[in-house]
């Protein structure tokens, strides 16, 4: 969910002379439901040196979590909750995980079809809104399915420039759905359905609509009704409920990619309301999420077979692994293996969650800052192999 870079750096002589608000340090005091025993992993000092060396870099506050077989669980947290008053980060601690929640939509989607209230095969248009339909290239024949794994061809709001420069003057604006998708209406399809992949946020607004004309609720109650509570997620839940948590970590910007970085806790507004982002978490929580899908525990085997059904895009990211789009969930290929992620941005915040079936391995980790030099750290190809060097050496 990433605003264009070059664009949204001009915001830097505005948003360096804003105040934030002073977080008082209790705010941010966490505890795991469960006695932690990462001190006695065998592989701690090396995972916290890793993340000790990543906030050395210049990340704000960087936490992980690692779950293998044989070793259990790690947990670990390098650098500061806030930079303002220097409160330390925790492993516990909630962050934003943009993106990520769009494979907590592709779950819902799936659970809905394993009730029989839909079809993937189905086109999107049966469960969405005339008007809808009749101003977004291709929402008319593009199936549920297409949506999901970005093959719709339908124009992704957020690359419309007059969406940049609308969220650029409007930093803590809360959008609705019905003016994001205005960035997309009427706007030329990228290709015919079924054609080729594109990563679109458009597409997952429309699932969002979707699960709410079949529930008959806001999408995020489905979330807290069919993953959120069964998983104990107890630490989850979507900024609709509660926009900027008091004990929510504060989000740092590096506008202008010098490392001076910028407080952006407040100007995540446009996915509040959304289903291609607007989740908040932790990285516990979301480990506890992988572990269950890939363990057959929240959806059954033939869904899973069905989410993990690949389509590759015509151009691929020569800067990132090989990548293959399946429902919600993306399958790259790396020296380690295959794994199966998705990441997210939002202003300030970064998250990413992995699993890797061969080791039944899964990695997720998030961070309080992005954009600028501190990407390389948290976000590229790079920052990823030196994160997979550590776990599976």
């Amino acid at each position: 969910m990433r605003i264009t870079l070059l664009i949204f750096s001009l915001a830097y002589l505005f948003t360096a002379c804003s105040k934030s608000p002073v977080v008082p340090a209790q705010n941010y005091l966490c505890s795991l439901p469960f006695a932690d025993s990462s001190t006695t992993n065998n592989q701690h000092t090396a995972y916290a040196g890793l993340l000790q060396d990543m906030a050395a870099a210049g990340v704000p506050g960087v936490m992980m979590a690692i779950q293998q077989p044989g070793s259990g669980l790690w947990l670990g947290a390098a650098g500061k909750a806030d930079m303002q008053t220097g409160t330390l980060l925790q492993p516990c601690n909630i962050s934003r995980m943009g993106s990520t929640v769009k494979t907590f939509t592709a779950v819902t989607i799936l659970l809905l079809q394993q009730d029989g209230l839909l079809k993937l095969d189905d086109k999107a248009a049966n469960y969405l809104p005339a008007d809808v339909v009749a101003s977004i290239d291709n929402a008319g024949t593009a199936s549920i399915r297409q949506l999901l794994n970005h093959s719709s061809g339908i124009y992704n709001y957020i690359q419309n420039l007059q969406f940049q420069t609308a969220s650029l003057n409007q930093l803590t604006k809360e959008w609705q759905p019905n003016e994001l998708l205005a960035y997309a209406q009427y706007k030329t399809a990228y290709f015919k359905p079924g054609t080729d992949t594109r990563y679109s946020n458009t597409n997952y607004i429309l699932l969002g609509m979707i699960i709410e004309n079949i529930t008959g609720k806001p999408f995020w109650d489905a979330f807290q009704q069919k993953i959120f509570n069964p998983s104990g997620m107890t630490s989850t839940h979507f900024a609709a409920t509660d926009k900027v948590p008091a004990n929510i970590i504060r989000g740092y910007a590096d506008l202008y990619s010098n490392l001076h970085i910028t407080d952006a806790t407040y100007y995540s507004g446009w996915d509040y309301y959304t289903a291609d982002g607007g989740l908040i978490s932790t990285v516990y929580d979301l480990t506890i999420f992988m572990q269950r899908l890939f363990s057959g525990q929240l959806i059954n085997a033939a869904s899973l077979t069905e989410m993990l059904q690949t389509v590759t895009p015509s151009e691929m990211d020569e800067a990132f692994f090989p990548i293959a789009n399946g429902l919600g969930i993306f399958k790259i290929n790396t020296p380690w293996g295959i794994a199966w992620m998705h990441s997210g941005d939002a202003i300030g915040y970064y998250a990413c969650m992995l699993y890797f079936p061969g080791t039944q391995t899964s990695i997720v980790w998030a961070a309080n800052g992005n954009y600028g030099k501190i990407d390389k750290h948290v976000s590229s190809k790079a920052a990823m192999e030196n994160i997979f060097k550590v776990v599976f050496k």
